[in-house]
């Protein structure tokens, strides 16, 4: 299906959860935040019916986000429940990479396409700073467990801050190039601002060729990262709500004040 804009509309993000097992300092607050009531959150039969349905219209790339994903329970089920729809051509989950060193082997079992995983710095005492807490070394062991599971590419979203250095930086890179992992640098954004950037090393960011919509945790279409409008599937139904949020997605984001990086994937 096109937009407005004549952009194909083929790729699908996936918020499965607003939780977290880290609080970044550019994502969330440092006492947390209030989570979405267990009822209001997609079940996977949900979200596998969301993808089949729209299978017709020209959806067959999905991208699993959160929150954290990993966090949800049986998240390695509904991978296999999207991979066994005909018409998918790719699923790949973006992660902090925390739990992923037990979960990998199942997630490339189910069907998972590659992986994305957040790597800001590989400074032990930075990302503790930037996570709040986080401990590198479960992301390390997530890393060197998706490559052994055959799941490739790996790429690492390093995401640039004010207080990003030079040394950090190369640091990273040579870190990178050790591993065979693609490398790419998002600038912090600021969803109320309007503020974004393409993607250095990736095609996020640029509106002109912007081929995604987004589904929140809770059913809500998102035509755009920087745009307030939603469209509800239980309240719409699917293909209306599909219809509306494609029909409603803008040449170019502009803000959003009433979401979240948390809870609508980043």
């Amino acid at each position: 299906m096109y937009d407005s804009f004549n952009r194909k509309i083929s790729y699908l993000r996936i918020s499965v959860t607003d939780r977290c097992n880290l609080r970044c300092r550019y994502c969330m607050p440092p006492q947390g935040i209030k989570t979405l009531n267990h009822k209001e959150i997609l079940s996977y039969e949900e979200i596998t019916s969301v993808v089949k349905t729209l299978v017709s219209f020209g959806i067959n790339k999905i991208r699993l986000t959160g929150g954290e994903p990993l966090v949800r329970k049986g998240i390695e089920n509904l991978v296999g429940m999207i991979s066994a729809l005909p018409g998918i051509s790719e699923i790949t989950l973006t992660t902090n990479g925390v739990l992923l060193n037990d979960l990998a082997p199942s997630l490339a079992i189910n069907g998972l396409s590659r992986v994305n995983i957040s790597l800001d710095t590989i400074n032990p005492e930075r990302y503790r700073q930037i996570t709040r807490g986080g401990d590198i070394s479960h992301v390390i062991r997530g890393i060197d467990a998706a490559l052994k599971a055959g799941i490739e590419p790996v790429k690492i979203n390093c995401v640039k801050n004010p207080g990003t250095t030079e040394r950090e930086l190369h640091d990273l890179q040579e870190f990178c190039r050790e591993r065979n992992l693609e490398l790419q640098y998002i600038r912090q954004m600021d969803l109320a601002s309007g503020k974004f950037w393409p993607v250095e090393g990736g095609n996020g960011g640029n509106c002109g060729i912007c081929n995604r919509i987004r589904l929140t945790a809770n059913g809500n279409f998102i035509p755009c990262l920087f745009s307030e409008k939603e469209f509800n599937i239980r309240e719409l139904g699917i293909v209306r709500a599909f219809h509306e949020v494609v029909e409603s997605k803008p040449i170019r984001g502009k803000v959003n004040t009433k979401n979240r990086f948390y809870n609508i994937g980043g």
